[in-house]
């Protein structure tokens, strides 16, 4: 029986856009502690304080590494990995190289993930690689996964949110059918109602960023309790 927790599990709860300022940043970690959330995905400034507002909750710590285009050098990438991990964060959503993977660069692309991933997996973390499908063909979406798998991520994700489009269905399925079991899929850019949600979950997504949060949750929380299932 699926219930508003296991939906909050699912949300890494998204406080990454530029203009926020600290207050909005603290409201946001409110609304991830009370709720639940798989984590909360801040930017790499915010990680201290989110570190202390979430202490002794099981709210993970999740951050942006090349973040939105992709474009630093792999060793940049790393070291803002090793930075973030120090700060506390335990999930890492990197973007990868959008311009070598449209090359075909495959080695580069390969690379430049594996160098971020076997950083993150030395200390306990996971990362999560944004393909940005909004600037990718099918078949490059596919190429992709294949690369973010053979470099050992955990995930593939559809965007940053920063993209002309975000996640669509058609995507996730491309994606989850385009990696391995032990792999997931994290949706990201349009999430914002419980029953967008609950279509990327049937559509073979394990996660799903948000911003609108507290909104997907409530109503999770009033349908749970008129019907007594999500499912």
């Amino acid at each position: 029986m699926l219930t508003p927790k296991d939906i909050a599990k699912m949300i890494d709860h998204s406080l990454l856009r530029p203009e926020l300022d600290v207050e909005t940043v603290k409201k946001g970690l409110a609304v991830a502690k009370k709720y639940g959330t798989a984590t909360v995905c801040v930017r790499p400034c915010d990680l201290g304080l989110a570190r202390e507002a979430l202490a002794g909750t099981e709210v993970g710590l999740c951050t942006v590494i090349g973040f939105p285009h992709g474009s630093n050098e792999t060793a940049v990438k790393v070291f803002e990995a090793e930075r973030a991990m120090d700060a506390g964060a335990t999930e890492l959503d990197m973007v990868l190289n959008i311009g070598r993977l449209l090359s075909g660069e495959e080695d580069y692309v390969r690379q430049d993930i594996q160098a971020v991933v076997e950083a993150a997996h030395a200390r306990g973390a996971i990362v999560k690689v944004i393909l940005e499908n909004a600037y990718l063909s099918d078949e490059q979406k596919v190429l992709a996964c294949r690369l973010c798998a053979e470099a050992g991520a955990e995930f593939v994700k559809t965007s940053t949110g920063y993209a002309p489009s975000g996640a669509t269905l058609e995507d996730v399925r491309l994606m989850r059918a385009s990696v391995p079991d032990r792999m997931q899929v994290k949706a990201a850019g349009g999430v914002r109602t419980l029953d967008a949600l609950l279509a990327f979950r049937a559509a073979g997504c394990a996660r799903c960023g948000a911003t609108a949060t507290e909104a997907i949750l409530q109503e999770a929380e009033r349908r749970f309790a008129e019907k007594g299932t999500l499912d």
